[in-house]
């Protein structure tokens, strides 16, 4: 799965590598260590263009009686999306981009989980694949939410974890989130891992193991055996 990312760019940095004009988000600061249920920036296109707003992480379908649904629906498998009730229609017409410039996993390690920090070799941004829902409450209010298409692992995070996130080749964004096209069969090449030679994982401070934590040292390298015990 993925649970914890990374976004650590400024809202202008942004706004130039996915070519927005104007946005309605108020503020944003660099992020180290964004978990479910928050609200993160997404992008989407209305037809026209792309917009950047906030979703918030972990899906909960249209039908759903409880809102609370949403943690149960943070990942998305690739692989059966199309099957599934609760995705199947917005990976048809309702899919964005969540951008990011890294995502930790736990690996599993003789001394216990260590947590790890996977991204491009190049530092650069990149955009994972995601859906988004609206749910409307019986007293009217709504909730804008989303989720993270996984798929298996490539070599890099095979010893690491058993799912990574699909992230999406710069090429194949404007695809993905063109709402005219409605087949999924067009969509799942782009589903697949991404290469290993393009990625990087190393070491990282348990302290990410805390959702209260959020500061730069969270993404810097730490040598295992000099790692403190936080949790």
């Amino acid at each position: 799965m993925c649970g914890r990312y990374t976004l650590t760019v400024t809202l202008e940095e942004l706004m130039v590598r996915y070519m927005i004009g104007e946005t309605m988000v108020p503020f944003h600061r660099p992020k180290y260590n964004i978990a479910p249920s928050q609200l993160v920036l997404t992008v989407i296109n209305d037809g026209e263009r792309n917009r950047l707003g906030e979703l918030k992480w972990g899906l909960v379908p249209p039908w759903s009686d409880n809102p609370k649904v949403g943690f149960q629906m943070l990942n998305a498998r690739s692989e059966t999306a199309a099957s599934k009730p609760a995705f199947q229609k917005p990976l048809q017409r309702k899919r964005c981009l969540i951008p990011a410039d890294g995502f930790y996993e736990w690996k599993a390690t003789p001394s216990g989980k260590q947590p790890m920090r996977i991204t491009l070799r190049s530092k650069a941004l990149f955009s994972m694949a995601g859906l988004y829902e609206t749910w409307i409450s019986p007293e009217g209010t709504r909730l804008n939410t989303c989720t993270i298409l996984t798929t298996v692992p490539n070599m890099l995070v095979s010893p690491i974890h058993d799912r990574m996130p699909v992230i999406l080749r710069p090429e194949d964004e404007q695809l993905w989130l063109d709402r005219s096209v409605t087949d999924t069969a067009l969509l799942m090449p782009l589903l697949v891992p991404y290469s290993s030679d393009e990625l990087e994982a190393y070491p990282v401070s348990a302290a990410v193991g805390s959702v209260s934590n959020d500061e730069p040292t969270l993404i810097e390298p730490r040598k295992v055996d000099e790692q403190l015990e936080l949790w």
